[in-house]
């Protein structure tokens, strides 16, 4: 992850709204506007996102192509998360300053892979809150959160068969 504190800046409010998942791109904007008039309602929804997501890597690959590249603004602390949880996370190193808000940028693995931006608070050193999320980040980041508990539960259960 990569962090500033939040000085109120235009600029961190600028690149969180242009990194907003609905309105990302032609493709998105079409498909949001698709999905509020019900057109999609007979469709396989999970193959309508793959279509979409590969639309998105053909457009990346072209801009690519032609040299042109997503430039995010400079952060500069940078930290790795030993922990997420539900609207909190953990650093592995005491990088925070308590009670004071940062913006920050997160390379989440969930699909569509993507730069999630945020808004905290730090709690302690090494603890925030976050303060601010779209509403599409912060369900995939409740899903990601969901899915590995089922994997440590699975991972439990495995241990305690075996023994």
């Amino acid at each position: 992850m990569v962090f500033n504190v939040d000085d109120n800046s235009k600029v961190f409010k600028r690149e969180y709204d242009l990194l907003s998942s609905t309105n990302d791109d032609s493709i998105g904007e079409w498909l949001r506007l698709a999905k509020s008039r019900g057109a999609t309602e007979d469709s396989d929804q999970v193959l309508l996102t793959l279509v979409v997501e590969l639309h998105r890597k053909i457009d990346e690959m072209s801009a690519f192509m032609r040299g042109e590249k997503q430039v995010f603004i400079s952060l500069t602390c940078r930290g790795d998360i030993e922990f997420i949880d539900y609207g909190c996370f953990k650093l592995k190193d005491t990088l925070f300053k308590e009670n004071v808000e940062y913006y920050g940028r997160i390379e989440m693995p969930f699909f569509p892979k993507r730069q999630v931006p945020i808004y905290f608070k730090a709690i302690s050193k090494d603890e925030a809150k976050m303060t601010m999320l779209h509403e599409r980040d912060e369900k995939d980041w409740n899903a990601y959160i969901v899915a590995r508990e089922r994997v440590m539960i699975r991972e439990m259960r495995v241990k305690k068969d075996g023994n």
